[in-house]
């Protein structure tokens, strides 16, 4: 069972969220919360494998609550589930370590897939956000670029960062260079090893800024 702890400070949303999560054969909801000061206070005590965050919330809200739970363990899975479209928002909460970012209008299974995916270590956005956010990467002045390591990597390790720009997932990434979940899990270990990265949104923005958004040669 992948255990979730749900903060949201609209009840009858969370109520609904409860209900809805609680239904699925592999999700458990074992804390429902209304602000990002619960959320920390019950994370030492129950240590649920994934966190639920609303952004904007009284108090320290979503965002700083990431902070705070990043302090509790290191290794915390975070999903922001918010009406919130701000660039700004999006930025604070993947700088802060949240490993998701995804709407409110998004289905029910698109919610329990980002769920899923997240408590297997991937990391999740909504596309109009992964949109913005590649974006504001490639904005990025150039002298903030990383030091170019293009030579380090193999064809199959340009293949996969070329994908990860689309937003793939690992098993699409799979899916479309006929290996297996686990291999592309492998070469994305080595990616972010060989570049200094830490996740998968990190290397999607890499690729971004080095011209990978084209098949390489």
């Amino acid at each position: 069972m992948i255990r979730v702890l749900v903060a949201d400070d609209h009840n009858l949303f969370r109520d609904g969220l409860t209900r809805i999560l609680d239904s699925q054969p592999d999700i458990e909801v074992i804390a429902s919360v209304d602000s990002g000061e619960a959320a920390v206070a019950r994370a030492a005590e129950i240590q649920p494998d994934v966190f639920l965050l609303d952004v904007n919330m009284p108090g320290i809200g979503g965002v700083g609550a990431i902070r705070e739970l990043r302090e509790i363990n290191p290794q915390a899975r975070i999903l922001m589930l918010t009406v919130s479209e701000s660039e700004e928002d999006l930025f604070t909460a993947v700088r802060s370590g949240a490993r998701g970012y995804l709407l409110k209008d998004a289905s029910t299974n698109q919610l329990v897939d980002a769920i899923q995916r997240i408590h297997a270590g991937e990391a999740v956005l909504n596309p109009l956000m992964a949109a913005k956010l590649l974006d504001q990467f490639a904005a990025l002045p150039k002298a903030l670029q990383p030091t170019p390591e293009m030579e380090e990597l193999t064809t199959r390790e340009q293949q996969i960062l070329h994908l990860l720009t689309h937003g793939l997932s690992n098993k699409e990434l799979g899916k479309e260079l006929a290996i297996s979940p686990y291999t592309v899990k492998a070469h994305l270990r080595h990616i972010l090893e060989k570049l200094n990265l830490r996740s998968r949104v990190e290397a999607a923005a890499w690729a971004v800024r080095h011209g990978l958004t084209k098949p390489p040669v």
